[in-house]
């Protein structure tokens, strides 16, 4: 299994930009999916956007396609989420997460703790 650590997160005007890091230990992250949710205060996690294991294929939520862009590096054994042209309704604790059963029908084996974009208007 393995651990994940986010970072990036901070305080943006609407409009700007952040990216997002999730740093994965163990020696098998390139078998894993990898996915990012996030949790506003008082909504259910959502999905944000996932990849597959080889980066070959990416999926996004309707509310951020357009805007953010997954990647992975699997070298680094790290995956971004790239935002741009965040909104208030972004505002959101993101977390990482990361599946053995693939892209689609993406199942979280394991979570990070999350970290906290605020997207002022």
């Amino acid at each position: 299994q393995v651990q994940l650590v986010e970072s990036g997160g901070g305080l943006v005007q609407a409009g700007g930009s952040l990216r997002l890091s999730c740093a994965a230990s163990g020696r098998t992250f390139s078998s894993y999916a990898m996915a990012w949710f996030r949790q506003a205060p008082g909504k259910q996690r959502e999905f944000v956007a996932s990849i597959s294991w080889n980066g070959g294929s990416t999926y996004y939520s309707n509310s951020v396609k357009g805007r953010f862009t997954i990647s992975r590096d699997n070298a680094k054994n790290t995956v971004l989420l790239q935002m741009n042209s965040l909104k208030p309704e972004d505002t959101a604790v993101y977390f990482c997460a990361a599946s053995r059963s693939g892209v689609l029908g993406f199942t979280a084996d394991s979570w990070g703790r999350g970290t906290q974009v605020t997207v002022s208007s």
